[in-house]
Formats: C-alpha cells, structure tokens, sequence
C-alpha cells in the first residue's frame, strides 16, 4: 500500500484561491501527551469558581477559574501545534464503570483534532475576536435529541443536532444500538450513517486507529451586539440557500469549528460484556447515556495569523501545520501542563490510578446507560473490593474508598507512519509483570505515555503484510460533501 504526500506548500495556496465558493478547511493538531491540564474548571460557564463537573482541556496555558478577553494570547505555551493559536478547547472527560462493583476509572485521552471548516458563503470569513465563548451542547440533558441519531447544522425545519459519536468497528455491519431504538433505553444509530449515532454506542469502538469518537459542531455566526461572554446568546447557526451558508445581517462570519475527540476505550474492553444492549461509559458530569456530550472554546488565536489561515490554506486532513507562510510558525513544545487548583485530586492526572466511588464533584450518575437501567448505578458495598480493569484480581480498599495501587499499564502508542487523516493506533493493554515494572506488588506509578507522531512520509508495503483497513473515518463523506449533509 502506498500512502502519498503533498509535495509543497504551493498547491495549498492555489486551491484555496481557484475555489472561493466551496469550503475549504484545514485541521488542527495538537502536541504532547493528553491533555493540557484538568480539572473542575469552566471559565464559560462558572467564572471565577469550581466548575459542577470535570473537564480536560487542550490549548493555552492562561487557563483558569476565570479568562479575560485577552488574557490567553499572554500564554507562555501552548499545545496547538500553531504557535500563534492560545485558544482553549475542552469537554468533560470520560469514565468507565465497572458493571462488577461501579467503580469508575478516568478514561485516558487518545488524542484530539479540531477541524477549521471556511464554509461557502456570500459574507467574508473572519477570524475569532480574541476572548469570544463558546459553547455547545447540554450538560444537563439526559434526553434523546430531536429527530434520532442524525444531524444538522444549519437553520431548516429540522432541530440543531450538532452532536453525534463515532463508532469504527471491525465488524462494520455490527449495529451500534439497538434496532428501532427510540432513546429511551439506548441510544439512536443515524440513519445516513451505521457508523455514528446519538449517545453512547452498546458495542466495543474497535477498528483500527479508531477508538470512540466523540463528535462536535459549532456554530460560526457571532453577534457583536451580545458581546465575547454571552455564550447563551452571542452565536447562531447560518442559513443555507444555493449550497451557501450566510449569517444574520450585523453578524459576523467565524469559521465552523468541529472537534474530534479520540477516547481509549480499547484499554477497557475486557472488562464488559459487548451485550448489544448495555455499555459502561460516563461523562464527568454523571451522563451514563451521552446525550449530555458538549464542549467549550474560548478564543485565543492570535487574528492576523488565523485570517492568513482562513484566507491562503486549504490544506486539509494533512493539518493546518502544513500550511504555508502562517504567522508565528509552529509550535515545538510537548510539555505544555499546568495544574489547577480544584478540589478533585485530577487535576493535570495523567498518572494511572486505580479508580473512585464518585466522580469528581460528587456527581451522581444518572440515564440508561448500564443495563438500561434509568438512575444509572449504586457505589458497591463497603465491603466489596474494586476491581482494576487491567489486574482483574481483587485488591484491599483503601480508608478512602479507593482501591489499593494496581495501576494501570498503557503501552507507548504512534501513529502509524501512513496517510495524515489515519490517528495513531489505540494503545494495547498489559498486565504489570512484576514490583520493578509497576506491578501489583511494587510501588511505582505508571505514567501515561502516549505519544502522536504527525510526520508525513511516503511508504510502500507488500500487499500481503498492509495494515488493517481503518473502518469509518470518512471525513470527505462526513464532512465535506455538501448534499449528504444537507439531507442529514
């Protein structure tokens, strides 16, 4: 198998100005391991106190309790891989339950895209104002959308859906819920897609390089007249008339942002059973179903560097890094962490644990998602001890509540050297072999490691030895083709 590269930055330019009534988009990458810090922190939402429920979040490092207008573009780092974009991305992280006993274990990071859609439009495309607010979806709701498990994302007769999950599986035809499922007890599968759905899928996300994906669309109309903080009025979803999506009159086109949020949930797949009608997954904020599944943006783009973006690159899936001549150039750190101040005893985790009673906030989980049954689970008896998903054997409880230190061991995980839109395989799961590696009886902290690798090169392989097909990960189909999506 052959994996083609670009060969220069000129075509880039060209097809960016030969196509100035089609979408353009260029994806953005981030650097190091995880996330650029955690916690109960939502500068949006809960200003200046603990957020309700925790979140990881990527970007600049002038997060906090409480973010001025442009107090991220003073970051001292940052994990975009464009040394000019502070911006904050985030969503609230994800936990597994054990269906042995409910104890809940923080789902690792995979890695994270934000896609920078520039949509057919008769307005001009401009970049963020610094310390616009954003955010999309419903924390509190535990009810099924609309109209299934589709979306949509411009103002029709249909509902705003902009939120689904992906679910590539090795076994394509498996079916991602339940049939004819009206959301009540499971999630609904998007009938333009198998792959995807609304909520949380009832089978193992297992195909390759592709664990669940957690999918979100935001809006690109802002109002001036509701101000940067007015994250409950200041953004609209256009209108779309001759393939060309507008915004109000005295609005203000912003690029359409998407996330892609990779989770590795294949380090638990042993540890539930792939029933078809159950699955163990949370949000932090106690959604055990995933309709509650949102995200937050707080804008920190440097705009001259974003506007030369907007205006000059179409490089998309081989990442906005690519593109030519970007103000600022790229950014080489793959360190950028802090750590903030809440009260969970997560913040910045990326250290293997053993796993809680609660979730963070003391959040209580509620919705369908295990065994469909409505107020999610009951902690387990005091005396019953927690399971580490990696060591199934039983392990004495802590005076916490807590399991005793079993960690976790994740193997060192690349993405494969192939084509940019293939991410980086999903790390495989292996039990501690002895004190010296981590193991049960030892005392060391495993430490995730989990390293993307973005680099481009040309490669050829035997036919007879090709990677596995990676399943659905279609972004033309998904993304860009304007009549599938309208129809969505």
């Amino acid at each position: 198998m052959r994996f083609s590269r670009i060969a220069s930055a000129a075509p880039l330019v060209a097809l960016a100005a030969a196509a100035p009534n089609e979408r353009t988009f260029a994806v953005l990458r981030f650097n190091g391991d995880g996330f650029m810090t955690e916690g109960r922190v939502d500068p949006i939402v809960n200003p200046g106190e603990l957020s309700a429920h925790h979140h990881g979040i990527m970007g600049g490092s002038n997060f906090g309790k409480t973010v001025n207008k442009e107090d991220l573009l003073d970051s001292k780092c940052t994990t975009a891989k464009i040394a000019n974009d502070k911006s904050n991305y985030w969503v609230p992280t994800l936990w597994f339950q054990s269906p042995t006993n409910g104890t809940l274990y923080k789902v690792p990071l995979w890695y994270m895209n934000v896609y920078y859609f520039f949509e057919p439009t008769d307005d001009k495309v401009v970049a963020f104002p610094p310390g616009l607010k954003m955010l999309v979806g419903d924390p509190a709701t535990r009810d099924p959308p609309a109209f299934g498990g589709g979306t949509n994302l411009v103002k029709n007769d249909k509902p705003i859906q902009p939120i689904q999950f992906t679910c590539p599986r090795v076994d394509n035809n498996a079916p991602l819920y339940p049939a004819n499922s009206n959301g009540k007890t499971a999630g609904m599968a998007d009938p333009n897609n198998k792959g995807v759905g609304a909520g949380f899928p009832m089978v193992e996300c297992d195909g390759f390089a592709s664990p669940l994906r957690q999918d979100i669309h935001f809006p690109s109309c802002y109002n001036p007249k509701a101000g940067l903080d007015d994250y409950e009025n200041n953004m609209a979803w256009p209108t779309e008339e001759n393939w060309k999506q507008n915004c109000p009159e005295g609005w203000i086109h912003v690029p359409h942002i998407f996330f892609e949020v990779y989770w590795n949930t294949p380090l638990f797949v042993n540890e539930w059973s792939h029933d078809g009608t159950s699955q163990p997954f949370v949000f932090s904020n106690g959604d055990a179903t995933g309709y509650s599944s949102h995200g937050d943006f707080l804008a920190g783009w440097d705009v001259d560097t974003l506007q030369t973006i907007i205006d000059t690159c179409n490089a998309g899936d081989i990442g906005m890094d690519k593109c030519p001549n970007i103000p600022g150039g790229l950014n080489t750190d793959n360190d950028c962490h802090i750590t903030l101040d809440d009260d969970s005893g997560l913040a910045n985790s990326r250290v293997a644990h053993d796993g809680f009673q609660k979730l963070p906030g003391n959040n209580k989980v509620t919705g369908w998602g295990k065994g469909g049954v409505s107020g999610g689970s009951v902690a387990p008896p005091a005396d019953e001890s927690p399971v580490n998903p990696a060591n199934p054997a039983p392990s004495k409880a802590s005076s916490g509540g807590a399991a005793a230190a079993v960690p976790f061991k994740a193997a060192v995980a690349k993405e494969p050297k192939a084509s940019s839109a293939s991410p980086a395989a999903p790390a495989t799961t292996e039990a501690p072999a002895s004190p010296a590696e981590g193991g049960a009886d030892g005392d060391m902290k495993t430490v995730w490691d989990v390293v993307t690798v973005t680099e481009l090169t040309t490669e050829f392989a035997p036919e007879a030895t090709a990677p596995a097909k990676r399943e659905v990960h279609d972004h033309m189909a998904r993304h860009i083709n304007r009549r599938n999506r309208r129809s969505s």
